[in-house]
């Protein structure tokens, strides 16, 4: 049985890794494969005077059948995701009614969501009212504030395909008294404008389209007020939007006793998974000392509230003799537990880690009931199987892996445990096989893991499971308030032990993303090390992991070099790397308060690359879409020297290496030589920064890197007249085999002159999905295609990876690949090839 459901799994783990889903016959003719094999199987219980019992397969040896089985269950996860994947996808916006007002009547089916620029919640159509408008049933609407609603940026806007990020703000912008009109179960007609789920595309990065589909997000958009906003009921009497209604009362008791407290989000995620409010500094703590698992609703949690509830009404119940002899105690407590257990999920909003262990517990329940005795592997591989079974989505989660391998690791160490042990001891065990077996997940998911969590966890765990939350959920439900105002006072004192261990220098070990397959011997180390005490060379398991640390990211060898467009949504960013020297010019753009494409996109780019130092960092001018992730990355990355067309306006409590960075104007005639790879600044002149009416995009920093194998031009935003200098200065100078497109496809640049001087081979947009803007403008592709320019966009092909490499045979290449193309997935919208250049 256990076999069968790690194959069920592995099934829909393996459609989801597809570029396109399997066609229905062919899911039919695995169906009929999968379900023959079943049918013959189960029926060897039967009789020996059953007609199949002659047939050749009872023939076969016993463990060839065992095979067949875990084949059969195999298909069955497959045709099982892919099913649901089908039927979901289906359900979608089509390209030709993005960014159009319709009017649509629906439910709100979330509790709203505060964030910076308003509120946002999810939304069940019931009736579309524009004529031949299609739009998928459940969508994600946001209604955008003039001032901000949210005090602090949360963890969720890093989930947004935020609306700046792609320069499509909307002009439904309310006052904050609006904002607040939407409750969950009501039933409003509203006018909306939509566009297909669609996020920023780069390794190592969050895949936002992959969570969306998850989330059954299928289109989102914002309001139009000016088109009419009408609640049409004050609530809709649904089992989904009656547990959402207790949830959102839950959230505003909780939000009025504990109003303007800085962890007040911390609370609400406790008590009823909603982590939407939690600071993303608070979020770092978290993570960095290894105890975020604590904040969200866990399986300690659940598993605690369901067993008072299993204490509490087996005292009751042994103490009525009448209703002993009707039902024993022990089953009339599994009910109490499991009912209590599943009403704590729902109000936690039935996440992955909660299903997990209401499933577990509901197991236990439905075995004591039968008399069976199950393992703990047996309850885990079934509790496995339902969650997958109900949501295929699941093994994309992190958390997924992380619930279940924790619980596994757990079992596998202390399975094996003999008698009792001091408290103690278990304790040192536990944290033990928790730390190393999480190891090699952490490493592959995140690239980094917490060195001091054990410490951490140590105090956190009891602090927070048996203070904060039973405190905390004593005071959401009870008609007074000293039980939440104590249990802020016992996460207060938790958070500032935590914010001290954080400050310790090595809290965190960060490395590079190890290659997917270094996570087998890495895992088979761990099993090693968690052997038994006394068992000879434990140590040995140690091997399994130096693939991990020892197999590093390839570097291009001297005159080579790798240069990889990211894609930030509407903005620029470009990382060079040479044999031994990075660069990263342009930081993308800011998208909130507290978000850029600096922390969102290219420091997780630099670490799964191994990069841990910039030699070199250049900010091409002062527009936000190019500077606004600049903070972040001389807060999260050391810098040795900053070149700009502008004096930076820096926090210098917040630069990694203030000491030693460098700061310096970029100015055309500057050159120097990193491992055989020339870099020379084309523009600005030196004696423009003394014009004061120069546009700040005509003093962009233009960089030309020339390699063995090739060259790529940097532009920055120039617009025609900085271009026409380029060209009267050494139009020679301008040929390059790769540029990125000046000022991403605006009308004000890529003159024709400027083209046939670069005469580049490829040219890439960097632009936003359906940006406001409307770039690129369609004059200006039609000017690349005339000359014979191959043409990337990042917002269709996503990151640009391009290898100048000279191979084995001295012959020069262009290696160029979308990383949308490199990482196919069904979910994703497909718009362009991959191509080479060569010499």
């Amino acid at each position: 049985m256990i076999l069968a459901a790690l194959m069920f799994v592995f099934g829909a783990w393996n459609v989801q890794q597809l570029a396109q889903l399997p066609s229905v016959l062919w899911l039919l003719s695995a169906a009929a494969v999968s379900i023959l094999i079943f049918l013959t199987q189960y029926s060897t219980h039967y009789t020996n005077q059953h007609p199949w019992r002659n047939s050749a397969y009872f023939h076969t040896p016993k463990l060839l059948r065992f095979f067949l089985l875990n084949v059969a269950a195999f298909l069955f996860g497959l045709i099982w995701a892919s099913s649901f994947a089908l039927w979901r996808m289906g359900d979608e916006l089509p390209h030709a009614w993005e960014q159009k007002t319709i009017a649509i009547v629906g439910v709100v089916a979330s509790v709203p969501e505060a964030t910076e620029h308003g509120v946002r919640f999810s939304f069940d159509i019931e009736k579309v009212l524009t004529k031949q408008a299609i739009v998928p049933k459940h969508i994600s609407l946001s209604l955008y504030g003039a001032s901000k609603y949210g005090s602090k940026f949360t963890k969720n806007d890093f989930k947004s395909n935020d609306f700046k990020a792609n320069g499509t703000e909307s002009d439904a912008v309310e006052p904050e008294s609006q904002l607040n009109q939407f409750k969950a179960g009501e039933r409003w007609q509203v006018s909306v404008r939509l566009k297909r789920p669609h996020g920023t595309a780069n390794p190592h990065g969050f895949d936002f389209e992959s969570w969306a589909l998850s989330e059954n997000i299928r289109a989102m958009g914002s309001i139009k007020s000016k088109a009419g906003i009408k609640k049409l009921d004050d609530f809709v009497w649904q089992p989904k939007y009656m547990v959402e209604h207790v949830r959102e009362s839950v959230k505003q008791r909780i939000a009025k006793v504990l109003e303007n407290k800085p962890y007040l989000g911390v609370i609400q995620a406790l008590v009823m998974g909603d982590d939407s409010q939690i600071a993303v500094d608070d979020w770092q703590v978290f993570l960095h000392t290894g105890v975020s698992h604590l904040v969200s609703i866990s399986g300690l949690h659940i598993t605690m509230i369901a067993g008072l509830a299993f204490g509490l009404v087996s005292f009751c119940w042994r103490r009525v003799p009448k209703l002993v002899m009707q039902l024993p105690a022990r089953k009339a407590a599994t009910i109490a537990g499991v009912i209590t257990a599943l009403l704590y999920t729902l109000i936690a909003g039935f996440a992955v880690p909660s299903q997990r262990t209401f499933y577990m517990l509901l197991v236990f329940a439905v075995a004591l009931w039968s008399g069976r005795q199950l393992v703990i592997s047996q309850v885990l591989a079934m509790a496995l199987f339902i969650v997958v079974l109900l949501d295929p989505w699941a093994v994309n989660a992190p958390g997924f892996w992380l619930s279940f391998g924790a619980v596994a690791m757990l079992s596998y160490a202390l399975g094996a445990r003999i008698g009792q042990i001091h408290w103690f001891k278990a304790a040192l065990q536990t944290q033990w096989a928790v730390t190393v077996g999480m190891l090699p997940l952490l490493l592959v998911m995140f690239g980094q893991t917490s060195i001091i969590s054990p410490i951490a966890n140590a105090f956190a765990i009891p602090l927070i499971s048996f203070v904060v939350t039973p405190l905390a959920l004593l005071g959401s439900f009870l008609p007074f308030d000293t039980p939440l105002n104590l249990s802020y006072q016992a996460l207060d004192i938790c958070m500032v032990a935590l914010k001290w261990l954080n400050q310790l220098p090595m809290a965190t070990w960060q490395q590079h993303a190890p290659a997917a397959w270094t996570l087998l011997p890495a895992v088979i180390g761990v099993l090693w090390l968690l052997l038994p005490r006394g068992f000879p060379m434990r140590w040995l398991g140690i091997i399994g992991f130096l693939p991990m640390f020892l197999i590093l990211p390839t570097r291009p060898a001297v005159g080579d070099m790798k240069v990889t467009v990211l894609d930030v949504g509407q903005g620029l960013s470009v990382v060079v790397q040479t044999a031994t020297h990075n660069m990263l010019y342009d930081a993308g753009p800011k998208y909130t308060e507290h978000s850029d494409a600096g922390s969102r996109v290219i420091i997780p780019f630099l670490h799964g690359e191994g990069v841990k130092k910039l030699d070199g960092f250049i900010v091409s001018h002062n527009d936000i879409d190019h500077s606004g992730g600049m903070p972040s990355v001389l807060g999260l990355m050391p810098v040795t020297w900053l070149a700009s067309s502008f004096t930076p306006d820096i926090e210098t409590g917040k630069i990694k290496t203030l000491d030693t960075l460098t700061k310096i104007p970029c100015f055309a005639g500057q050159i120097w030589t990193w491992d055989n790879v020339k870099f020379e600044m084309l523009h600005p002149t030196f004696e423009s920064y003394d014009e004061a009416m120069l546009k700040d995009n005509n003093r962009s920093c233009v960089l030309k890197i020339t390699s063995q194998a090739g060259s790529i031009l940097l532009t920055g935003d120039i617009e025609k007249e900085a271009e026409l200098d380029l060209i009267n200065i050494d139009s020679a100078k301008l040929k390059s085999d790769v540029m990125t497109v000046p000022h991403h496809g605006s009308k004000t640049s890529s003159t024709p002159a400027f083209i046939a001087a670069v005469s580049p081979s490829v040219s890439v947009f960097t632009t936003g999905y359906l940006n406001r803007f409307g770039h690129p403008k369609p004059v200006i592709v039609e000017r690349y295609q005339t000359a014979s320019s191959m043409m990337y966009r990042s917002d269709y092909d996503g990151a640009l990876q391009i290898d100048f490499v000279t191979n084995l045979s001295g012959k020069n290449e262009i290696n160029l690949e979308s990383w949308r193309s490199q990482y196919r997935r069904y979910w994703q919208d497909h718009f362009a090839q991959d191509a080479q250049v060569s010499e």
